[in-house]
């Protein structure tokens, strides 16, 4: 296996147009009704506004660092824009209603709708779209059901276009089941090209959890998915491959950001750093969830304080919150001007939830899309005295392939062999309260135990 910083390969042809800058603007998701022909600007010479697309179960959130780094290579905030669907889970069967969860139709239409609005308010003709893995079914069904001209360019990244499976009777009714009438429909014809749209998919070698012939990662260990390794590629597209990168990776890494940035743009990006706004203004959302299922719906009445702690130990610089705010019907719990070398604690109280003290590492530059969600507890966090969980949103833990652990030890239920797992956890004592450091590779974040009893739980958050 080649090293995470190998040279990506790239395979089938490759497509560019010169196009420019774009960056980070936060819109509120209000389904606009399409604009009539006869009012659609003139075309403008130079780049399109970027429109990126969100997993399964995620949201806006995690495009914070290639947002950044678009910035970093000269896009303008009020290019770039990040879709928050309303209910980010899929349905089990695609084909029946299921509560808080959206079909692939529900999706193709949320986006279709968030484009025309972006359209408007950028007064271009068209967006370059980026999809992580669900999201890229969802502007693949744009793309074929009349959203084409809406677009210049798409790239899919870990999206599993063949489908996880494609089985009778593994995942029956999935949207991600390759033999049932979602992909089926998608993959119709002898390639996966929409004249008018460049085309790009990225992907993993093969630590892609989501494109393996074995089942083990859909509940299925030993049965065979009947996809390999190469589910993730568009027929007839640009297909780069990024070697030792798993399925969030291939969307969030910095050598995706590459990828993408030089498909849009036609030239590859002048830097892959990330550069310092000394004072970032950081603002989001507070979202919440409904029977045990996470959406994107704005959490009203929801209470966020911010803590600067000490950079070694996680323990609060002053009694007195920086920052304090119960939110509105919008969710918003900003702004808040924090520094580019402070680390910070966003303790989040929502009525009826644990109250989730989560511990960051520095924030580089602003954004708009720190989003909040509370951590419910798990079944085996029962007794506990508290509870500390590492969360890595943006990738999975490689074990042998990345350095981590939580309190200088590696969590159970973390798989060998392919990443699979985003999270650890470990409980402790509740008293004395004390310092829990988590580590992944050149990224330390500091926290403090809180105890469970009372209502306390603690998430490690990793940018990278």
């Amino acid at each position: 296996m080649k090293s995470k910083g190998a040279k990506p390969s790239v395979k089938g042809p490759t497509r560019r147009a010169l196009l420019g800058g774009a960056a980070l603007l936060w819109p509120t998701l209000v389904l606009a009704q399409p604009v009539p022909r006869r009012q659609q600007p003139a075309a403008e010479a130079g780049p399109p506004p970027v429109v990126f697309v969100h997993g399964n179960g995620d949201s806006s959130a995690l495009w914070i660092n290639n947002l950044w780094r678009f910035e970093a290579n000269g896009y303008k905030r009020n290019q770039l824009f990040a879709i928050d669907f309303v209910y980010p889970n899929a349905r089990s069967d695609d084909s029946k209603p299921q509560p808080y969860r959206s079909s692939a139709e529900d999706q193709m239409k949320e986006l279709t709708s968030f484009v025309i609005q972006v359209l408007k308010a950028t007064r271009r003709r068209k967006v370059a779209l980026v999809g992580s893995s669900r999201g890229g079914n969802a502007i693949r069904s744009m793309l074929k059901n009349g959203g084409a001209d809406m677009v210049s360019h798409a790239v899919l990244c870990g999206t599993p276009n063949k489908g996880i499976v494609i089985s009778e009777t593994l995942l029956p009714g999935s949207e991600f089941n390759g033999a049932f009438p979602f992909l089926k429909g998608l993959n119709e014809g002898p390639d996966d090209l929409v004249p008018g749209v460049e085309m790009m998919a990225i992907r993993s070698d093969r630590n892609d959890k989501y494109s393996q012939p074995d089942g083990r990662f859909i509940g299925a260990p030993g049965k065979p998915t009947g996809v390999s390794y190469d589910a993730s590629e568009l027929r007839g597209a640009r297909n780069v491959v990024l070697d030792g990168l798993d399925h969030r990776e291939v969307a969030f890494n910095k050598l995706a950001f590459a990828a993408m940035f030089e498909h849009i743009t036609g030239k590859p990006p002048a830097t892959l750093f990330i550069a310092q706004e000394p004072l970032p203004i950081l603002n989001g959302r507070v979202t919440g969830m409904t029977e045990g299922v996470y959406t994107n719906i704005a959490a009203a009445g929801a209470e966020v304080e911010i803590f600067e702690v000490d950079a070694k130990t996680g323990e609060r610089k002053s009694a007195v919150a920086l920052h304090r705010k119960t939110t509105g019907e919008d969710g918003v719990w900003g702004p808040f001007v924090g520094r580019a070398d402070a680390y910070y604690e966003f303790v989040l109280h929502m009525p009826g939830l644990p109250t989730t003290h989560t511990y960051r590492s520095p924030f580089l530059r602003s954004s708009d899309l720190v989003h909040l969600r509370p951590q419910p507890f798990a079944k085996s966090d029962e007794g506990a005295g508290a509870v500390t969980i590492m969360s890595r949103p943006r990738g999975y833990f490689g074990v042998g392939r990345d350095k981590f652990s939580l309190d200088g030890k590696v969590p159970p239920g973390i798989n060998d062999g392919v990443p699979g797992v985003s999270t650890g956890r470990l409980t402790f004592d509740a008293t004395p309260p004390r310092t829990v450091t988590a580590v992944f590779n050149n990224e330390t974040i500091p926290t403090r135990t809180w105890p469970a009893k009372d209502g306390h739980i603690v998430v490690a958050e990793f940018l990278n």
